[in-house]
């Protein structure tokens, strides 16, 4: 299925999207120091899936992009998953570090 319109505008400009991960998986972009992932799927179990996809990133700052309705939802799963990583909306306009 192709990309949303906000779900592109939500990478931003970065150097690297679609970037392979293992096990056939891909990570949405990686920007300088940055992993960014979105997810439009407000269900806690695609919360989860893309906090996998964001895990494989050792030395990146992690960036969680979902909309603002379901940022608390997705700050409760990251730290039910005792991960660092910044959940914000897809406007960029808030952020959460959880």
């Amino acid at each position: 299925m192709p990309e949303s319109r906000s779900h592109k505008r939500s990478k931003g400009r970065a150097a690297r999207k679609e970037v392979p991960i293992s096990r056939g998986r891909r990570l949405d972009a990686i920007r300088g120091h940055h992993a960014i992932e979105v997810e439009r799927g407000g269900t806690p179990k695609k919360i989860d899936q893309a906090l996998s996809r964001l895990k494989t990133q050792r030395n990146k700052n992690k960036i969680l992009r979902v909309p603002q309705k379901d940022m608390n939802k997705a700050t409760q799963q990251v730290r039910k998953k005792g991960m660092n990583v910044t959940v914000t909306n897809l406007s960029k306009t808030k952020r959460r570090k959880a």
